[in-house]
């Protein structure tokens, strides 16, 4: 459960940026503010608490803010992107790195959204959370998992990556110039990934610019952006098989007038 209110709401001690007192005395500090549009939640507009942020986009809200968002919307907030058809929690992921920098940057954040959350759970006669707290692993438990470390990274392929996609291009239309190859055509991804997250995997490798638009193609079938790959499957059956493979043709193309 993330935290009911947000810390977010409180200022910062001193408006600036910490430096240490001795080493630091010569570096600039900067005002707090300059720092907002990166700590800073575009929702609640308080300071990110359980910072989450989209897979699809990148982009960052408390944990909290964007759960209830997705109730009503399956869109980014910020970009306006469709992250999932029908299942938006699915392409979120904690930012941990982020919310320790946060912290960090303002150091009575964590203090006060902790006290908030105690308040939140004493009033309703609930048994408070205990922080999580992780023993540092014994000498033979970190020598076994230094020695596995390579064959899970190598071998091991987690089981909701359950689709083994070969991405072909078959070429851009007269007026389209300026992108990058695609090197990696070979891709393992969910099912449940739609042809909306293939093209948006296609345009991050290949740098394609706004305009461009991605035809994606299974046989002689015109994918919509909705279809789920597991649908594809389903519905193409060996067809859209190669070697085991789930062989896509794209092509880049100008958009239609209307």
């Amino acid at each position: 459960m993330s935290s009911p209110t947000h810390g977010g709401h409180c200022s910062s001690p001193d408006g600036s940026t910490n430096t240490s007192d001795s080493d630091s005395e010569d570096e600039p500090k900067l005002p707090l503010n300059q720092f907002y549009p990166y700590i800073r939640c575009g929702l609640c507009c308080g300071f990110l608490i359980d910072a989450t942020t989209i897979t699809e986009c990148l982009h960052t809200f408390c944990k909290s803010c964007i759960v209830k968002h997705f109730f009503y919307s399956n869109r980014c907030p910020t970009c306006t992107i469709v992250v999932h058809q029908t299942q938006p929690l699915y392409n979120i992921r904690p930012d941990r790195q982020l919310q320790d920098i946060v912290y960090k940057m303002v150091p009575s954040l964590e203090e006060l959204e902790r006290e908030q959350m105690c308040n939140f759970y004493k009033k309703r006669g609930l048994e408070v959370p205990k922080p999580v707290v992780v023993s540092p692993p014994g000498p033979a438990v970190l020598r076994r998992q230094k020695k596995d470390i390579i064959h899970q990274s190598v071998f091991t392929i987690p089981p909701e990556l359950d689709v083994s996609l070969l991405l072909e291009f078959v070429g851009a239309e007269e007026g389209i110039s300026n992108f990058k190859p695609l090197e990696r055509r070979y891709v393992r991804v969910s099912s449940s990934a739609t042809i909306r997250h293939v093209e948006l995997f296609i345009r991050r490798k290949m740098e394609l610019s706004p305009t461009c638009q991605v035809d994606v193609v299974c046989g002689d079938h015109l994918l919509d952006h909705y279809q789920s790959l597991r649908d594809i499957q389903n519905s193409m059956g060996e067809e859209a098989l190669q070697d085991g493979l789930l062989v896509l043709h794209f092509g880049l193309v100008l958009p239609s007038e209307s």
